[in-house]
């Protein structure tokens, strides 16, 4: 079997490197993931029967990308030190739809971001108009330190004290911003591991034909 040689094994390990790091990368998208997820202020926030979950969409995409990721790494460190043209071009497959799925999640936190929380502020509106002393609302105030709605302030809270639908605004938007920011990211480095994938299985055919 041949073996790449000269600049190409510069390229093999560079992909070993990429593809470490590739992984440590898949471990931080899925733990964000999970952290957005599992957050005790945004599950108390959307904990409800009639509680919107769009924003969890999101969340999922994200924490299945970041798991292929890991799985997809350790393989392309497989094949970059086996030379395996089955195993990189498994990678080069498998990078590609991992693309599609990161740039999904990226540009539908970012698109929808408008909709999912104008959606949780319509869910708090409505249960506050229906009882505006019940669990949910108790959470969503003590959560984003807020009162009441843009149409009914309480009376009597602090001047400094932003009503709840404000509060609901900067509290999701800042998380969507993660979503979109870390999806979009980890897409954009994907793009270097899939020409690095495609110049060493060129490399590893070139050498096997002249042997």
């Amino acid at each position: 079997m041949g073996k790449v040689i000269g600049g190409m094994k510069c390229v093999k390990y560079l992909l070993f490197v990429f593809n470490f790091i590739f992984w440590l990368m898949g471990s931080f998208v899925l733990a964000v993931g999970l952290w957005l997820r599992f957050d005790p202020e945004t599950v108390s926030l959307l904990s409800g029967d009639k509680a919107p979950d769009t924003f969890f969409i999101g969340v999922y995409i994200l924490i299945g990308a970041g798991s292929l990721v890991m799985l997809v790494g350790f393989f392309g460190c497989c094949g970059a030190v086996r030379e395996s043209q089955c195993l990189l071009g498994s990678f080069f497959a498998c990078l590609l739809i991992i693309f599609g799925s990161e740039l999904a999640a990226g540009v539908f936190g970012f698109l929808n971001k408008d909709k999912i929380i104008k959606d949780i502020q319509n869910f708090y509106t409505k249960t506050y108009n229906e009882n505006n002393n019940s669990t949910m609302i108790v959470s969503y105030q003590k959560v984003l330190n807020c009162c009441g709605t843009t149409a009914s302030p309480c009376p009597d809270s602090e001047p400094d004290i932003k009503d709840c639908v404000a509060g609901i605004q900067d509290f999701f938007n800042s998380k969507l911003y993660i979503i979109g920011y870390v999806g979009i990211g980890i897409a954009g480095v994907m793009i270097i591991g899939m020409i690095f994938s495609m110049v060493l299985c060129c490399a590893i055919r070139n050498s096997r034909e002249v042997i």
